[in-house]
């Protein structure tokens, strides 16, 4: 897809339109290019960030909200990238319903609209291409769909929370092994886009906490690494700064480690 639309975008002179050109075909280089680093983010499985504030994650309600200035983001090639490839279907059906409701809708941003019902791995994505392009861009259609979505991502998300509560019950009781507890809680929470403070506050508790062996907590120290770099400086700060307990001892070694070895990190 991203292919079709990068041989039409330059297809007239052989030479880069000006970052802010908009092409007649509805596309821009710089939508373009961050399409692509989309695109990688999602093939080194990095969460997406809000633009020009690299402490906020992407959320589906950002997408969905149209008061919000995605800047660049509003390119077509960028929302259809998230659509396309996000493994999240809050994210990917907001980053449709977005595309959806274009004002500069030209043919070739209709047509790169519905292949995503054929690129995207969702089945509610597709769902909403159908109707929307069955009912030729009606507005009056595209609003019932923004609506639906944002129900889709409420329950969602409570799902999603539900499955993190049972799954830390199910580690208390033993029926649940450490590993699989922690690679599903960065599973769910990224698919369940909890908010930064919920993500940080649960993963604070989950390494303050007496009842949490340390091997549990050693597991989340080694995926710190999926987290926004935000979240992680919050995390090794206020862990760091936390009054000294013996069933915190080894964990702040740890982090001490993690801060010498990541020397850009900016740690208080």
């Amino acid at each position: 897809m991203i292919e079709i639309v990068d041989s039409e975008l330059f297809n007239n002179t052989g030479k880069s339109p000006k970052s802010d050109f908009m092409n007649n075909r509805g596309f821009t280089h710089e939508g373009l290019r961050l399409a692509l680093k989309l695109k990688e983010k999602y093939i080194k499985k990095q969460p997406l960030i809000v633009p020009d504030d690299h402490s906020k994650l992407l959320m589906p309600e950002h997408l969905l909200n149209t008061d919000i200035d995605l800047q660049i983001l509003e390119d077509p090639l960028p929302l259809a990238m998230v659509a396309s490839r996000d493994p999240d279907s809050p994210m990917s059906v907001s980053a449709a319903v977005r595309m959806s409701a274009m004002s500069e809708r030209t043919p070739l941003i209709k047509e790169v609209f519905s292949m995503l019902g054929q690129t995207s791995k969702h089945s509610v994505v597709k769902k909403c291409v159908d109707i929307v392009t069955e009912s030729a861009f009606n507005p009056k259609i595209i609003d019932k769909v923004h609506n639906n979505a944002k129900q889709f991502v409420s329950l969602s998300r409570k799902r999603y929370t539900e499955a993190l509560k049972e799954n830390l019950r199910q580690l208390i009781d033993g029926s649940l092994s450490p590993r699989t507890f922690v690679a599903e809680f960065f599973e769910l929470s990224e698919a369940g886009n909890l908010r930064k403070d919920i993500r940080k506050r649960l993963i604070l508790g989950l390494l303050n906490s007496d009842t949490i062996r340390p091997s549990i907590k050693f597991l989340f120290l080694e995926n710190l690494e999926l987290l926004p770099s935000e979240i992680r400086v919050d995390i090794i700060n206020e862990t760091l700064n936390s009054p000294d307990r013996p069933s915190l001892e080894a964990i702040k070694q740890e982090l001490a480690w993690i801060r010498l070895e990541t020397p850009s990190m900016s740690v208080n």
